[in-house]
């Protein structure tokens, strides 16, 4: 997946902000938290054009990083991120619909009085 393609499936979900920033890394919050960042960080990242990371459950987060081309997000695998690190099996379809994952997940984090203000 591109950069192109991620920014615009992170557009696409609702009242979502982008904020480019820690080196120029795409930054994707709803409510003021993150749920994905692209970034092109690490020693080889000629691999991809963008490295994603993304929270996800803790059930996808025990699947996911014993996928091929996926690591524990660095940073934020305490948390439940991972990160794609590589060329992985997984479809563009398939990475969208974990990043719909993350952006409903962050969402139940916030609260009702925020998800009310935002009309999510």
């Amino acid at each position: 997946m591109n950069r192109k393609k991620f920014n615009s499936i992170c557009k696409a979900l609702p009242k979502t902000t982008h904020v480019v920033q820690w080196g120029n890394a795409d930054v994707w919050k709803i409510g003021g938290k993150i749920f994905a960042i692209g970034s092109r960080w690490g020693k080889d990242n000629a691999r991809l054009d963008v490295k994603i990371s993304f929270k996800c459950s803790d059930f996808s987060y025990s699947l996911l990083i014993q996928e091929k081309g996926f690591i524990p997000a660095p940073y934020l695998a305490r948390a439940k991120w991972v990160q794609i690190d590589g060329q992985t099996d997984l479809s563009d379809d398939e990475i969208k619909a974990y990043i719909h994952a993350a952006y409903d997940i962050i969402v139940q984090k916030l609260t009702k009085v925020l998800r009310k203000e935002l009309s999510i």
